[in-house]
Parts: C-alpha cells; structure tokens; sequence
C-alpha cells in the first residue's frame, strides 16, 4: 500500500483523503509517539526536564517582542527559539529520530479540515499518545512547533479546495520515507487501538507567536531594516495570512495585505499561484508603481496619524510598492514580484538566497542542496560566492542535506536547500519556509534593492514542456533517452542521477567550449551579462501523469526545446513499437 507522494499523502477529501484514512494515520503515528515517550528521555536530546518542555507553547514571556528593536530582538542565526546556542548542530542533526513528547496537529483554513483533524486526534489519542492542537497555522510553523516531537499537518498545500492531505513531521523535519512505509504498513496491517487504559487526552495550544517571533529574530540577522519598505502580501485567503503580514510589520515594513481573511474556498484566487492565478496582484502593484508621485523616496518611512510610524492614508495611497509577496494555501511556497508588478523566476530568487547564504557561511566547504529542475544560474551564483551545489530529485530536500553532511567532511555546512518557490533556511530549521524566505528576502531588498540583487543573476530565456508518454513505456523510453540525448547534445556534460540532465555550452573562455547551439544564441542577440549560451535541459518522467517533462534554459531557448522534443518523441515511439 503506497500512500505517500512527494508532499505527503493528498487528494479529494470526500474520495482519498477521509476521516477515516485520518484516523489510521493518526493510530500508525500515535504508536510511535507512544512507544518513544514510554522509552524516555528528553525529546530535545540533551538533557533537561521533559515536562516542562511538553508544551509547544510555554513560557512566551521569555521571546523577544515582535515590535522590539533591532539590537533587543536580535539573537544569532543558531539561536533556537529560547536563545539557546544549537551551533551547527540543527542542520547534523536532521535525520535524528522521532521527538518523544506527543503529537502536534494543525491544519490549514480548507473547509474539511476540522474534521480530518478531529479524526486525526482520534487515532493519535487511542493509540496512547497526547495531542497538542495548534488549530489552522501555516505549514512551516506546525513543523516549528514538532521540534521535540511528532507533529502532523492536514493540508493540501495548493490544490484546490475540495482536496486536502496529510504531511508527518518529527523534530521540525518531513518524515522520511522509511517512516511513511512503517505508517503505510500500519495501516494495511489495519492495526486497532491500544488498551482502554492507555489512551492519551488532548490539550489546545498556541505555537503561532513563538512561531512569528522566531522568524523575525532569524531575519534580522540578514540584510537591513525594512523601515521606509513597502511590501503587498497576496496570502490567497490561506494561512499564511496568520504569519507574513505580521512578521513583515515587526521587522518595520509598510504591508499591504490581501488575501489574509482565511476561507477555505478560496475566493480571491486558486491557492496555487501563477501567472494566471496572480493577474489582479500583478496589476495592483503596476497600479500602484504608476501612480506613485515620485515626492520623497518611494517606501520611506512616516509617522502615521495614528502614531503607530506607518504611513497615513494619504501617503498610501500614493507609495509605490517595492517588493510583492504571494503565498499558496499553507504557506510553505512563495512568488516574488518586482515594483512593476512583473514575476521573478523562482531559480533568480533561489540563486539570490544562495548566493547570499553562502557569502554568509563561515564553513570552508558551504553546500547548497537543490533538485535537477533547477536552473544552472544557482550553480553560477554559488560557484561564485565559494560554495557548491548537490542536488536532489524533487521532494528530497531533506535526504540531500543528510547526504551532503554524511559524505562531506567537517568543514561541510549545508547553507542553503530549495527547489522552485520553496526553501530550507538550514540555520532555522530543516522545514520549507516561505514565511522566513519573505522576511529574508525582504530584508536583502532593504540592504541592497532588487535591481542590485538581480544584476550579477544571469536570466536565460526558459521554457518547459511535456511530451506524451504511456506510464508502462517511461522507464524503457528514459533508458533510451540516456544515450540518445547526449549523443543530440555531445559537447554537454550530462548527469542522469534524476531524469536526464544537460548542462550546455558552459563559457569556459575559448572557442572549444563552444557549441553550435551557443552559435545560434549568438545570432538571437539578446544574451545578457556576457553570458555566451550557458544553459541546461533536463528531462524526467511525471510521477503523477503519462508524461515526459522537458524543461530548457538557454538563449536559444527554441532551437534546443525543438531538437529536445524531437529526441523524446522518437525514443518515445521506438520504446512502443518494440
């Protein structure tokens, strides 16, 4: 029985993800909670009294305020949430086992929600194990609040509203896989619940201050103050509405929020955000960059008329916006808009955060962990800053940062994880965070401003596409591809690991580094920031449709999608005809 994807278990709720399948995933989780606080010990690993600590919640008096000063709120990257020195060791430590202190679960704003949740509780209870409710919270801050323990998240991240789905954590970490067949086992096992005399209660709990105070802690060790910043936030009427907003307002920056009224329908746009989905962000902030007056610097700061220090009506109405934020329905993904409302590639912000994390890094041998269908201009930034890459297949963050540390030696540090639109700030913690990836980024554009950001990101023409292939031919058709596409392509350095993947026309300043595709490129004539045609092409099977995916990055963007697609199509048909 396979239940798990790449992002957890999802689907419609009424069909694949129902009460009752939440039921036997919190009885299969519950076990282990159960079976790991009856062995003891302290669920943070180092000594202490685990009681006190069973609270996600406890003691919010000892957090820095959410509005105090940059000297009073700041605490160093390796700081935990009690401004406990953790060092590098929560980035070595991210395949440790289970917490042992009960479960946390918390769910998104979608309307099945509460009653999966409710189910969950059920399951997790009379399989002898305590539950802290933590209620709707984004997805990163449940992953916060599991540190020490076990926590589990209903949520179907960007789907639409009638899915939902089911994602385990343990020590603020996704589960591995090994731990989803055991919970997949479980449940096929159809295991029943523990005696009567051995269920657990439940208590509700509030990690979401904590939560937003530690992410704004975390951010102002990077970049500058966000006084005189002007940010829109799109949060989809998800729950990120509970978190970006208020951690961007702590850090000093003006926030227009929309979206942030939590409705399971989602209303003001699909969860998932695009080009398509985004079109009334996009022109609010175009709207807004158009009729900024251009009186005093656009973003400056201003001692609103309520005293508060942001700006009054009128100074709104007429401020152009320098960054815009858009989130998906939990908060874990994020979208990055410039001032004119245009979309940044997600790999230009991913190589922006990299760069920047290991420029940052006081390790000799900074990593950075990111997914095949991530673009060479990462490589670029990274290669220029002192790091390197390792990559992961998508969905894996987490094992690529365990591989990195387990086969690099002690000088290695994993600076940085992501793959598009969702990021692993290491030094906070091992949990996708686009609430973190919002302040940080914002606070890079207070220091620098966007355009500074962007300049030394070589952006190459991209373009992904897919060609049909039935899912009994992928593996045969991918197995022809890993001759065919090199011998197409036979200057590109290839690596097959992942799907396929080219990396094309590297400039390594002489005429035999070249290729006839890096000619045509030339011919194009837009190359920017010298680049000379560098790109890359990667090729993998879908995992959930019967589909190759193609996608292609280079100045020739055309010309190589054209003799790529032509390559697939025809190791596609000899794979059927055989």
């Amino acid at each position: 029985m396979t239940l798990f994807g790449t992002a957890g278990i999802r689907g419609d709720a009424t069909e694949r993800v129902t009460p009752e399948l939440a039921l036997a995933v919190g009885r299969a989780v519950g076990v282990d909670a159960a079976n790991a606080h009856e062995a003891g010990g302290d669920a943070h690993g180092e000594g202490g009294d685990r009681d006190r600590d069973r609270n996600p919640d406890r003691d919010r008096s000892s957090d820095a305020d959410d509005e105090g000063s940059e000297r009073d709120g700041r605490r160093s990257v390796g700081d935990d949430a009690d401004g406990k020195d953790t060092g590098g060791d929560r980035v070595r430590s991210f395949a440790g086992s289970a917490g042992t202190d009960g479960v946390v679960i918390a769910r998104d704003g979608r309307v099945t929600g509460p009653a999966l949740a409710a189910a969950l509780e059920a399951g997790i209870e009379s399989a002898g194990a305590r539950v802290y409710r933590a209620g709707r919270l984004p997805t990163p801050a449940l992953a916060y609040a599991s540190r020490g323990r076990w926590g589990v998240m209903i949520t179907a991240s960007h789907n639409p509203p009638a899915d939902n789905g089911i994602k385990c954590f343990s020590n603020g970490e996704e589960v591995d896989r090994a731990i989803e067949e055991r919970i997949e086992e479980r449940i096929a096992e159809g295991i029943g619940p523990a005696a009567w005399n051995e269920w657990e209660t439940s208590e509700a709990v509030d990690p979401l201050v904590r939560y937003r105070k530690a992410v704004a802690a975390y951010a102002r060790g990077h970049g500058a103050a966000l006084e005189g910043l002007t940010v829109a936030v799109d949060c989809a009427n998800g729950v990120s509405g509970f978190a970006t907003p208020q951690v961007l307002r702590a850090l000093g920056a003006e926030v227009l929020a929309l979206g942030a009224n939590v409705d399971g329908f989602f209303p003001g746009r699909e969860s998932k955000p695009t080009e398509e989905s985004l079109a009334d962000l996009r022109a609010f902030v175009a709207d807004r960059s158009d009729d900024d007056t251009g009186e005093g610097e656009a973003g400056s700061a201003n001692e609103g008329e309520d005293g508060s220090g942001r700006a009054g009506r009128n100074d709104r109405e007429t401020r152009g916006i320098d960054l815009a934020i858009a989130h998906d329905g939990d908060g874990d993904r994020v979208v990055v808009l410039d001032g004119n409302g245009e979309i940044i590639h997600e790999d230009t912000i991913v190589a922006i955060l990299a760069e920047h994390y290991v420029r940052a890094s006081d390790a000799d041998d900074p990593v950075v962990v990111t997914t095949p269908n991530a673009s060479s201009r990462i490589d670029e930034r990274v290669l220029a800053a002192g790091g390197r890459i390792e990559r992961i297949r998508l969905g894996a963050l987490h094992e690529g940062i365990a591989a990195a540390i387990e086969n690099g030696s002690a000088e290695t540090e994993v600076a940085f994880a992501a793959e598009p639109w969702k990021h692993i700030h290491t030094s906070l913690g091992p949990w996708i965070d686009g609430v973190a990836s919002a302040a940080v980024l914002a606070r890079l554009v207070a220091d620098r401003g966007l355009p500074l950001l962007r300049g030394p990101v070589t952006e190459r023409p991209y373009e992904k596409s897919e060609v049909r292939c039935p899912d009994r031919a992928k593996e045969a058709a991918m197995q022809r591809l890993e001759t065919s596409l090199p011998e197409a392509f036979p200057d590109a350095a290839v690596t097959t690991g992942h799907g396929v993947r080219l990396d094309l026309g590297v400039d390594d300043g002489s005429e035999d580094g070249r290729t006839e595709i890096d000619a045509a490129s030339d011919d194009a004539g837009d190359a920017s920031n010298g680049d000379d045609g560098g790109g890359w092409v990667l090729v993998r099977p879908s995992g959930t449709e019967p589909y190759l995916r193609l996608y292609v990055e280079h100045e020739a963007v055309g010309d190589v999608l054209d003799r790529v697609r032509e390559t697939i199509e025809t190791a596609v048909t000899e794979t059927e005809t055989e």
